[in-house]
């Protein structure tokens, strides 16, 4: 007889043996394409360029750290995000695939779940490549690994709220370019919620309680307390809600 924790666990088990092949079928293909490669050297490379020129400052900082370094990711996501979730689902509706994805013995939410954890997958690849940059930080000085560490959770983070926004917008189109704008124009408002001026223009049109309520779905309202070592699980609960609620509109728009 099976106990009854077993019991309750098996729906997770199958679930998850559903997602397994849809997550290495979707995580693979990216590497099977030079696509995949060429973003993560630009990605690379114009994130290393941008903290090391004027604008960045990274040894003028003066402090061990990677501040420099990863306060640009939230522009580079950008445009980097957009780029790998247009194909999560505009390729299979254009290709017709959709259809032939959901006659195998698996749910909406499983392949949703699937195809996103793997370009989230990828994208944490893009993210811990930079490491040579923290053992130059660690070389150079005695850096906060802390900091540092929390700064990687929260950019981390901040990539599966971007997919997920993105992988929304990829539902709704057979297009992979409308795809990549309709989820750059997303991104760009709940990015710019977080800036002062954005929030001024809010606070002329809307009471100031709803203006700062808006900011506060801002990615960067919420990504610089990790960049200070703060880890408030107010924070971990905006990026997990956001993903959750956008695989959950994911799924009823692929059901419609």
């Amino acid at each position: 007889m099976m106990r009854p924790r077993a019991v309750a666990l098996l729906p997770i088990h199958f679930a998850m043996r559903q997602i397994t092949p849809v997550f290495k079928r979707e995580f693979l293909g990216y590497f099977r394409s030079p696509v995949a490669y060429v973003v993560l050297v630009a990605f690379l490379v114009l994130s290393v360029s941008l903290a090391f020129s004027r604008f960045g400052g990274f040894f003028k900082a003066g402090t061990a750290g990677l501040e420099s370094y990863f306060v640009f990711f939230p522009w580079l996501f950008l445009f980097v995000v957009p780029a790998v979730g247009m194909r999560l689902w505009a390729e299979e509706r254009r290709s017709g695939n959709v259809e032939l994805l959901f006659t195998l013995p698996i749910t909406t939410l499983e392949a949703v779940v699937g195809k996103f954890l793997a370009g989230w997958a990828f994208l944490t690849v893009a993210v811990l490549l930079s490491f040579p940059m923290a053992i130059t930080v660690a070389y150079l000085g005695d850096p906060d690994w802390g900091v540092m560490i929390s700064t990687y959770l929260g950019t981390i983070l901040m990539a599966g709220g971007y997919l997920a926004v993105c992988a929304l917008m990829s539902s709704l189109t057979k297009n992979q370019v409308i795809a990549f704008v309709l989820g750059l124009i997303v991104c760009a408002v709940l990015l710019f919620l977080g800036y002062s001026g954005f929030t001024e223009v809010l606070q002329s049109v809307f009471p100031v309680a709803l203006a700062d309520a808006f900011a506060n779905f801002s990615f960067i309202t919420h990504f610089d307390a990790f960049t200070k070592g703060i880890v408030d699980p107010r924070d971990l609960m905006f990026f997990v809600s956001l993903i959750g609620f956008t695989l959950f509109l994911n799924v009823v728009a692929l059901e419609r």
